[in-house]
């Protein structure tokens, strides 16, 4: 068995963390934006009700020494970083980049079916959670620049759950 990414490790360590509702905030997202700052979110993050994807990915690589990229808040900024991988290329723990409107969404691969990734990522449902969301969305597959690529891709059986329409 191929052991996984320590990044994609840390994400599932992560897995069922959730918003503070109203007005609150979780402590446990706050630590995160705290431990790694402006300099890496290119913003001053002062809520939980701000998307947090890209904080969430940013945090899981931060934690196995790797630098997000500038901005590292905004799922976008994952589009251009580190290396590009095709479909075919995909391993547990690559970042994928996707469309939804209003913005983007970033998350980790973790499998996949015909038509949808199975993505673990933060702020799906206003949680970190493994989530559906359509292959047709997807703008980009990457991989830690200098880091080897570990695994290839995993095809799952779908077990009817929808796909996710919004994860803001």
């Amino acid at each position: 068995m191929t052991k996984e990414p320590a990044w994609l490790t840390a994400a599932r360590a992560k897995l069922g963390t959730r918003e503070a509702p109203g007005v609150a905030n979780s402590p446990t997202i706050m630590g995160w934006a705290k431990r790694l700052g402006v300099k890496v979110l290119g913003i001053v993050y002062n809520a939980d009700s701000v998307p947090w994807c890209g904080l969430f990915v940013a945090t899981c690589m931060a934690e196995d020494g790797i630098t997000p990229p500038p901005i590292a808040v905004r799922a976008k900024a994952w589009a251009t970083w580190g290396a590009p991988l095709t479909s075919a290329q995909l391993a547990p723990g690559a970042v994928l980049v996707f469309e939804r409107s209003g913005g983007g969404h970033v998350g980790f691969y973790v499998g996949e079916t015909a038509t949808a990734y199975q993505v673990l990522g933060g702020n799906q449902g206003d949680r970190v959670c493994l989530a559906w969301i359509d292959k047709a969305r997807c703008v980009a597959r990457r991989w830690p620049s200098g880091r080897p690529l570990i695994g290839r891709p995993v095809k799952l059986a779908s077990n009817g759950e929808p796909t996710s329409r919004n994860e803001a």
